[in-house]
């Protein structure tokens, strides 16, 4: 019987950073993917004479902010470097509600203030207090990280007094602490959508950290798409010796009479390891081991949270170019309302919807004299209709998208229609079956107000308390999105690492 050192569970951003890392280490690493290839949601899909980016809105790769500097480090340590394309603007904003607006933001802190300064005179110095908070929490991130879980709750809150309020403050409390106007706040806040919790409820720290990594840098774009950061890792994994399996769905965990993981159940074959990292979510680790294996509170922890956001997307290719077509911008955020909350609530009602002209950022990512746009939609848990008819589903998919594609003409005073050459619709379902996650939760859990990065990081050695599993990705300690899955795979292999070393010296 083959044995790994540790098994990898998925091919995501956070499996694969962290099953190259393990691997650079010396380890014998298995990485095993349900799909023929690798990346999940970093992938992308050719219809026609066009290739879509199938998730992927923009990095934040180039900057000053630790978040940044962090991630092109675990890059680099791994040998992985991708041509990337960059972008000074980071969005365009129209909210179409009372005292509404149409606005442009910029790249970097000096410049998104003075931009915001502009568009709400007075707002400047309130705006720069926001940002001057980064620094505290940077300090005490570095400070948590370097405890290895052993975090003094005296030396946090004495020390580290702007990271706590934050953490424990929704960032739409910490704005109105500063006093920062509502028209500000409204544009500052544009981001929820990529986080999928809106301001008045979204973790002040998570927020505020995202926010700050883009704004420090520069928005950025793979020029072969996410895919090449996918091939990439993949790339690096092999030559430190890696093993990966495509076509390979785990679907059984396998545990000791201890309650300890020792392997995985794939293709019918049984495979077994010294550590498991799952990027796989919490839920379908639970479907697929005993019950009696699980603990009671990794089980509590699975049931007391929310599955994260979902998407509708709609991919078009277009026979005109975007200035043929008049599209100028590259991130086009459309709301109903200035306020977060009521996109939210609204979001079936064309609360908030985002999109993406690729060819913005990467000029020639299509064929000469064409161009392509990407909706992205929320959809939350229950938004989908469970009660659709398979016969039904490509009725409500077209109907979906002429939806959005009208108001979006409407909105930006553009003609799409006339010119579409590939559409292709993604909804819910979609992402349910391609990612095998519940209500095809692409954000894993959301990080409310109580579920905070701090609270899932204080707690995450009794909470993830499964021996010999380690997890990684968005339903992690530090919520989704590309930058955090590749945070925690980096996380969850120094923990592996840490483990077998500290297991080795005792055998010894």
């Amino acid at each position: 019987m083959e044995k790994y050192d540790v098994i990898v569970v998925g091919a995501g951003n956070g499996g694969l950073i962290a099953s190259a890392k393990v691997a650079q280490a010396g380890y014998k690493t298995l990485l095993l993917e349900k799909h023929n290839l690798p990346g999940g949601c970093a992938t992308s899909f050719v219809r026609g004479r066009f290739e879509f980016e199938a998730a992927l809105h923009e990095l934040c790769f180039n900057g000053t902010s630790d978040e940044v500097d962090g991630i092109r480090k675990i890059f680099q340590d791994l040998g992985v470097n991708v041509e990337l394309l960059y972008e000074d603007t980071l969005f365009r904003a129209i909210s179409k509600g009372k005292d509404g607006y149409d606005v442009v933001l910029h790249s970097g802190i000096d410049n998104f203030i003075e931009d915001l300064e502009k568009i709400v005179p007075g707002c400047k110095e309130k705006v720069q207090d926001l940002f001057d908070l980064i620094k505290n929490i940077n300090e005490a991130q570095d400070y948590m990280a370097a405890c290895g879980g052993k975090i003094n709750p005296f030396t946090l809150m004495g020390k580290y007094g702007d990271f706590v309020r934050c953490a424990s403050h929704s960032m739409e409390d910490i704005e109105r602490a500063l006093g920062i106007p509502e028209k500000a706040m409204a544009i500052i806040n544009t981001y929820w959508g990529y986080l999928g919790v809106p301001a008045d409820d979204i973790n002040g720290l998570h927020y505020l950290s995202m926010l700050t990594s883009y704004v420090k840098g520069k928005p950025s774009m793979p020029y072969n798409r996410s895919h090449e950061l996918s091939l990439a890792l993949v790339d690096a994994y092999q030559k430190f010796g890696g093993e990966i399996r495509y076509n390979s769905e785990v679907t059984k965990f396998l545990f000791d009479d201890n309650g300890a993981v020792v392997g995985v159940v794939a293709n019918g074959e049984e495979l077994y390891a010294k550590k498991v990292i799952s990027n796989v979510i919490p839920n379908n680790v639970i479907n697929r081991s005993e019950s009696i294996k699980i603990p009671t509170r990794f089980k509590q922890l699975a049931n007391a949270r929310k599955l994260g956001m979902s998407f509708a997307t709609i991919y078009i290719g277009l026979d005109k170019t975007m200035e043929e077509l008049g599209i100028k911008d590259y991130s086009t955020f459309i709301s109903i309302d200035n306020d977060s909350r009521v996109q939210f609530e609204k979001r079936k009602e064309f609360g908030m919807y985002v999109v993406n002209c690729l060819n913005k950022a990467i000029p020639n990512a299509t064929p000469k004299g064409t161009s392509t746009l990407f909706f992205t939609i929320p959809f939350m848990q229950g938004d989908f209709p469970e009660d659709l008819k398979a016969e039904e589903y490509k009725e409500y998919k077209n109907a979906l998208a002429e939806k959005y594609i009208k108001d979006y003409e409407q909105t930006i005073g553009v003609s799409v229609m006339p010119y579409i050459e590939e559409i292709a619709i993604a909804t819910p379902a979609t992402m349910a079956r391609y990612l095998s996650t519940p209500e095809g939760a692409i954000y894993g859990y959301q990080t409310e107000e109580w579920d905070n990065i701090i609270a899932r990081t204080v707690m995450e050695q009794a909470e993830y308390n499964i021996p010999n599993l380690q997890f990684c990705g968005g339903h992690y300690v530090r919520g989704d999105g590309y930058p955090s899955g590749y945070v925690t795979g980096d996380m969850a292999a120094t923990a592996v690492i840490n483990a077998l070393k500290a297991e080795a010296e005792e055998g010894e």
